[in-house]
């Protein structure tokens, strides 16, 4: 396994401000304005509501990083921090480590709900976006290109790169004996954010990182990048962290875990 390696998601709402703008909804609140902005969603889709990725704000963004000093699993700034400055955080931390990315449908959504929001901001992301031009090595393996091994989609690798093919981060990881979702899930997200429940929100983007990278562990292992050996190895170094950190949802996560 190449070090290092930053597993990440992301958790998002409706961007009520762009609602309001793009719909002319001043005087709503953000409960109806999200409501019309679901009706028009359906009503171009003929039935799903899932908002176009422009029109999304992120809440929460969670990661796993593994350098050679170990392992740290958490959510990027704390629950009263701006959306910019959980963006801004995530693409210095590429700047900082030049990581391997790995993530569950990042190349789908993750990361193009980043690139719409860092633009909004005028965030600077150069070491993400090179493809050669200032570190020739990223002409041949680089963030941006789907079949290059620096950004790691497993849903997409996975499938062959066939979207019929496709299967959920959740049924998966439950098959191959990890936790899955744990007391929340992606639809729940905006009515546990209205509800104020930031802190929730950030835990359950925690335990579906921590899905994703054991399930990478295990495509490792099928790579022939780790051995059954360190396989074990690495899944022990986390279970040490979860204990050692001691956070009830990573302890509903051990918990689920040895269950399996």
């Amino acid at each position: 396994m190449r070090l290092p390696v930053l597993v990440f998601d992301i958790e998002t709402v409706p961007d009520v401000a762009a609602g309001r703008q793009l719909y002319d909804l001043d005087g709503l609140d953000d409960h109806d304005v999200a409501s019309v902005m679901f009706h028009q969603r359906r009503q171009e889709t003929g039935e799903s509501d899932f908002l176009r990725l422009h029109l999304q704000r992120i809440v929460a963004i969670s990661a796993v990083l593994r350098t050679g000093d170990g392992i740290k699993v958490w959510s990027l700034g704390d629950v009263s921090a701006s959306e910019e400055e959980l963006v801004r955080r995530f693409f210095d931390g590429i700047d900082r480590y030049t990581p391997c990315l790995v993530s569950w449908n990042g190349s789908g959504f993750d990361l193009p709900v980043l690139h719409y929001r860092a633009l909004r901001y005028g965030i600077a992301a150069p070491r993400y976006w090179d493809t050669g031009d200032e570190d020739s090595s990223f002409r041949y393996n680089n963030y941006l290109s789907r079949f290059h091994w620096r950004h790691t989609d497993l849903m997409d690798v996975l499938a062959g790169y066939q979207a019929r093919a496709c299967a959920p981060l959740d049924e998966l990881a439950v098959l191959l004996g990890f936790p899955g979702k744990l007391g929340m899930s992606g639809a729940k997200v905006w009515e546990n954010y209205l509800a104020g429940d930031l802190a929730g929100i950030r835990n359950y983007c925690e335990t579906d990182v921590l899905n994703t990278y054991l399930v990478y562990l295990r495509f490792e292992v099928m790579r022939g990048r780790l051995s059954a050996a360190q396989y074990d190895e690495e899944c022990a170094l986390l279970r040490d962290h979860l204990t050692q950190v001691g956070h009830a949802h990573f302890q509903e996560f051990l918990q689920a875990w040895r269950a399996k």
